[in-house]
């Protein structure tokens, strides 16, 4: 009699978590419309939210603290002229954040550290190409101020966003709707999903096809696509039975999937949020009210089913918050920002550990606010790795945010530069000079008090 073995995974256990009511974002009302994005970006200070609007699109954003409930007067970000379909923050800079709408444009928005005071309707960089909507937006995950947009008009653009310019057209490879875009891990690549029914591999600089797939998924409904470790891709979609599937693709041998399970039967598109320091995949139904796990391994079947966090109410788009946002002291190894009809809801995923320990296992080191390259140079080819930072400490920012500056200096970044530690060095000198000062001052006070008490 042999025994069925469970497989061994220190994430078997992971269960995810709704906070408490007082923790979440009530009273917005987030868009009605039916656009396939996530609607919701997030990154350790603030979550954007892509909100109804009357005249135009809008979207809100909150630090993270602002939890409860939301005046109905709460500034907006409300520059264009039609909704928005979709946000997300620039990876080196908590403080930007591009938005893609309907009027065709992109917008680059700067939001103050302490949130918005005043609706925000001047962009910092309005970028203008696309000749139909624009549904998707990818910031470069090494490369600083490279955003990746693509439109309705079938057409991706890459942007140089400091000199406000589209440098890399690719409008002859798809010849039907784009459903998704994303890079891989160091942005030598990009994948794309499209209508036609293809997977394609993409040169980003050159624009050129490296490799595709034709039909990953039988059905007729939107395919997602993302890279995931070893230059591997997940994909979701639908059978011709409209099931909703999961595969796992190597691109080395293209024909036939590592795997492909069936899910179930609902009608919403399936996003992957894929984290590459635990291996897990996130999959989020827009319209679901459940969130499934797994975890991609090397070994068959490649995709193992790890639990499902479900709730009552469907989710309208998630947002996805980067690790150096978690609490490592909890070990917390994602959090997700549901969206319910009037509010956005924190849920956090946890691995259950006794110990009160920093989990080196289950934090890796992780990517970090820096670029490793800068835009130009990656425009004229050059990669690079992200640069990794350790979450040992609960990640601190080590120093203030630089400001913001167009074209003159190109966008800046949170970088550590050596003057700032001469500075702290500096200050810290000063401090104890003045310990010093106010000691001896405080001693001669008190032997002057001592001998006014002793002639009285």
């Amino acid at each position: 009699m042999s025994r069925k073995v469970v497989r061994t995974s220190k994430f078997r256990h992971v269960f995810g978590q709704a906070v408490k009511a007082d923790q979440c974002y009530d009273d917005i009302r987030i868009s009605q419309m039916t656009w396939d994005s996530n609607f919701c970006s997030v990154n350790p200070k603030f979550v954007a939210m892509i909100v109804d609007a009357s005249g135009g699109g809008a979207f809100m954003v909150l630090p993270l603290s602002k939890t409860g409930r939301i005046d109905m007067s709460y500034p907006t970000v409300c520059g264009h002229t039609g909704p928005v379909l979709d946000i997300e923050f620039c990876p080196h800079n908590d403080n930007i954040i591009a938005s893609g709408s309907e009027d065709c444009s992109v917008m680059i928005w700067e939001i103050p550290d302490s949130g918005l005071t005043t609706s925000l309707t001047d962009p910092v960089v309005k970028l203008d190409g696309h000749s139909k909507r624009v549904g998707i937006l990818s910031w470069h995950p090494t490369a600083h101020n490279v955003l990746m947009s693509a439109g309705c008009d079938n057409v991706v653009i890459l942007w140089n966003v400091a000199r406000g310019e589209a440098v890399v057209r690719i409008d002859s490879v798809h010849t039907d709707l784009i459903y998704s875009a994303s890079w891989n891990r160091d942005g030598s690549r990009i994948l794309t999903s499209c209508k036609d029914k293809t997977l394609r591999v993409l040169d980003p600089r050159k624009g050129t096809v490296l490799l595709e797939k034709e039909k990953p998924h039988e059905g007729s409904r939107p395919v997602r696509a993302v890279f995931i470790s070893d230059g591997k891709i997940l994909s979701t979609g639908f059978s011709r039975m409209s099931e909703r599937q999961v595969a796992l693709w190597d691109p080395k041998n293209f024909g036939e999937p590592l795997t492909l399970q069936e899910l179930d039967t609902s009608s919403g598109v399936l996003l992957p949020f894929y984290d590459p320091d635990t291996g897990i995949v996130y999959l989020c139904g827009k319209g679901d009210s459940s969130i499934r796990y797994f975890e991609v391994t090397d070994e068959a079947p490649y995709v193992h089913y790890l639990s499902m966090f479900s709730s009552k109410e469907s989710q309208k788009g998630m947002g996805y918050m980067p690790k150096r946002g978690l609490e490592v002291n909890k070990c917390e190894i994602a959090r997700f920002y549901k969206l319910h009809e009037r509010k956005c809801e924190p849920i956090v995923m946890t691995v259950p550990r006794k110990s009160d320990l920093f989990q080196e296992d289950l934090y890796p080191d992780t990517i970090g606010p820096e670029p490793s390259v800068e835009a130009d140079d990656w425009f004229q080819g050059k990669d690079s790795q992200p640069i990794l930072i350790s979450l040992k400490d609960g990640f601190v920012a080590t120093t203030k945010a630089k400001e913001f500056k167009v074209h003159k200096s190109l966008l800046k970044t949170t970088t550590a530069s050596a003057g700032s530690q001469q500075d702290n060095s500096v200050e810290v000198q000063s401090l104890r000079k003045e310990m010093k000062d106010l000691k001896a001052a405080i001693e001669d006070l008190t032997k002057r008090v001592r001998e006014l008490e002793s002639k009285h």
